[in-house]
């Protein structure tokens, strides 16, 4: 949901336990959380018991008053606001609850110890967060490399690397891939190469890749022969049995051009991974609009760990045999049928478009028959029965305004393709997404809004979805949407309705890029409709796609 105010209990004339809760808001499906703290190592471990909850309760913020009430406000978005006091009626006692001890306490002054040394130089910080580099609670682990982070590199660096505890070591060489200049990339390489992969526990195995990964990512790709023995340390672990350590182990080999990744990473995505999700009917009736969608999430769920691995293959540009090619294109075809949230198909969509950027003209007529399928022609959309005009804002809405009831939900749909809406957005879990998601129009536009955005598409354009002009150092001028810009290489959509059209632009090609001064959206989309059908089409919107709407009683 959303997460909007949060409060401690503290001070609330209610039992003990009550008074200890740290209250969560959310005001997508109108419930407030009380969430109970168990002391776990240096931190707590959160229980969460649903306190306040009704349809709907769109709550904003929460306090504690002098009387010992727990006031919350409600409202937003055009909604009523409205304060509610809760007060505790019972027979448990409701005294300021006295402060627990509790085992863990001593790991939690040792944690706030060394968060007393984070931002600031202090002689004294390496004595007290070298030893703690290796200890058992991960708050600690953070809290002490972060204290070593603010004193001065030099002064910590060697004692680091000359660590023998590999949980230790590694979360030292974390700090100095942050810290140390670049040409200390070598010296952290090879203290990580001296750890035996296969020996530690999940969680310092993916602390050892996020270590790689970092050093990596702020200093640079390590020279070949360097390369090559952090392949031959890894290359043998993957796949392993844990999902987490294979995508962070993916991760890393995809960056060194592994040559065994690609085969192996495209038999895991043959396999379907599980996913869990709760009982969440009766939370997601509290919002139809919002619970609708995560509903269709839930009956038609997409596999998270696949979309890790095609996310992770779209940067290798070179092993590709042609069946693999076709192989990882077809798992874009099946991901696209899956229901995600508002964003899900435009995610899909970049990374399947950043991954075409790498393909070689050959290869993409090659695979154009079957996995990199054009768009509907405009011939094979449905046709309106017009006859159209040019449409003009003011009369759209006024129109709209005086005939909005009883309109034909199937004409309205038949128009969403016929005026090419479905080539550019998704709309109730379909569509393209080279534009925003319109299933929640209603909630979001006023029924001017949204005329005005159909009419005159170029009069407000979110910056996620504006077009932009890249003029080349030859005088070559691209316009489209750019998707991705890797260290100032950038891969652009070049043609709304089909995002198969792709170009990428090196960054030493590069002029100049400044935002199109129009919409991607063609302007006179509407005007082949006549005056039911763009009705139709506007109550088609506005229903969320629900036949059962009432605009279409």
């Amino acid at each position: 949901g959303s997460p909007v105010g949060v409060a401690f209990g503290t001070g609330a004339r209610f039992p003990a336990r009550y008074q200890r809760a740290v209250y969560l808001l959310d005001w997508t499906f109108g419930t407030m959380y009380a969430v109970h703290l168990t002391p776990q190592g240096a931190s707590y471990l959160g229980e969460k018991e649903e306190f306040v909850s009704r349809t709907p309760l769109p709550l904003t913020d929460a306090e504690v008053g002098p009387d010992g009430a727990l006031y919350f406000a409600i409202g937003g978005r055009g909604a009523q606001s409205e304060l509610f006091r809760v007060t505790y009626v019972g027979a448990e006692p409701t005294e300021p609850a006295s402060r627990r001890s509790d085992r863990q306490a001593g790991l939690r002054r040792l944690r706030r110890r060394l968060e007393s040394y984070h931002g600031r130089v202090d002689s004294a910080a390496i004595a007290v967060a070298l030893p703690q580099l290796g200890h058992d609670d991960r708050h600690i682990r953070y809290a002490s490399r972060l204290a070593l982070e603010a004193q001065p590199v030099e002064q910590w660096q060697t004692q680091v690397l000359e660590l023998r505890a590999a949980r230790a070591r590694i979360t030292g060489v974390l700090g100095l891939a942050r810290q140390a200049p670049a040409e200390q990339r070598g010296a952290l390489l090879d203290s990580l190469l001296r750890i035996e992969f296969s020996s530690l526990s999940q969680v310092d195995k993916l602390a050892l890749l996020r270590a790689y990964a970092l050093t990596c990512s702020r200093m640079g790709r390590p020279a070949a022969a360097r390369a090559r023995q952090i392949l031959d340390q890894l290359q043998g672990q993957f796949p392993g049995d844990d999902d987490s350590v294979n995508r962070e182990l993916c991760r890393v080999l995809v960056y060194l051009d592994s040559p065994i990744v690609i085969a192996k990473t495209l038999a895991l995505m043959n396999r379907e991974h599980p996913h869990v999700t709760g009982d969440l009917v009766q939370l997601l009736a509290r919002n139809r609009g919002y619970g609708g969608a995560i509903q269709q999430m839930i009956e038609n769920h997409p596999d998270l760990q696949n979309i890790h691995y095609a996310l992770m293959l779209r940067n290798m540009r070179f092993g590709w045999t042609l069946d693999q090619r076709r192989d990882y294109f077809s798992w874009f075809n099946q991901a696209l049928q899956k229901s995600g949230g508002a964003s899900y198909q435009g995610f899909i969509q970049n990374i399947r478009t950043e991954a075409l950027a790498t393909v070689s003209a050959a290869e993409k007529q090659a695979l154009e028959a079957t996995v990199i399928a054009p768009p509907p022609k405009l011939s094979e959309l449905p046709k309106p029965r017009g006859p159209g005009r040019k449409w003009q804002l003011a009369e759209v809405v006024e129109f709209a305004l005086k005939g909005l009831s009883a309109r034909n939900f199937e004409n309205g749909k038949k128009m969403y393709a016929a005026a090419q809406c479905a080539s550019c957005h998704r709309f109730h879990g379909r569509g393209g997404a080279t534009g925003p998601d319109l299933t929640n129009v209603a909630g979001r536009f006023s029924l001017r809004d949204l005329s005005e955005a159909l009419v005159v598409p170029s009069k407000a354009v979110s910056d996620q979805y504006r077009a932009s002009l890249i003029v080349t150092i030859s005088g070559k001028v691209v316009t489209g949407r750019i998707v991705s810009n890797r260290e100032g290489d950038l891969t652009v959509i070049t043609d709304p309705f089909d995002a198969n059209k792709v170009a990428r632009i090196a960054r030493d090609e590069i002029d100049e890029v400044r935002p199109a001064p129009t919409s991607l959206m063609p302007a006179g989309l509407l005007d082949k409709l006549n005056r039911d059908e763009v009705l139709d089409l506007i109550a088609y919107l506005l229903s969320r796609g629900n036949p059962s709407d009432p605009l279409f009683r």
